[in-house]
């Protein structure tokens, strides 16, 4: 798609990575023509595009962490046990700082 100007239109590309020592990386991309900032259509159009893709790659993601979240049970199950964890606090707290307050 080349612009009103005969030049190509400028791309935006919304990524996500995800790097692990314990797991495979991963990364999702998509790009998109930028709108022409005088046209309301395009701007309207390419900001919905944009919301979509965030959704998408959002569920793509979580989806993504939630196997591997899977696969570090299993290996933690076949594993020797180091020490007894809390699997609905660690479930709760997921992704969260957790600031341990002493009982004294």
């Amino acid at each position: 798609m080349a612009a009103s100007n005969g030049t190509t239109p400028k791309e935006h590309t919304l990524t996500a990575t995800y790097t692990s020592d314990a797991n495979e990386p991963f990364s999702f991309s998509q790009s998109f023509a930028a709108p022409d900032a005088s046209n309301v259509e395009q701007r309207s159009k390419y900001l919905g595009d944009l919301r979509a893709a965030v959704v998408d790659t959002q569920e793509k993601i979580n989806k993504e962490l939630t196997a591997r979240m899977e696969e570090d049970k299993a290996r933690d199950a076949t594993g020797p046990k180091i020490a007894d964890v809390d699997e609905a606090k660690e479930e709760e707290n997921y992704g969260e700082e957790v600031v341990e307050e002493d009982d004294e």
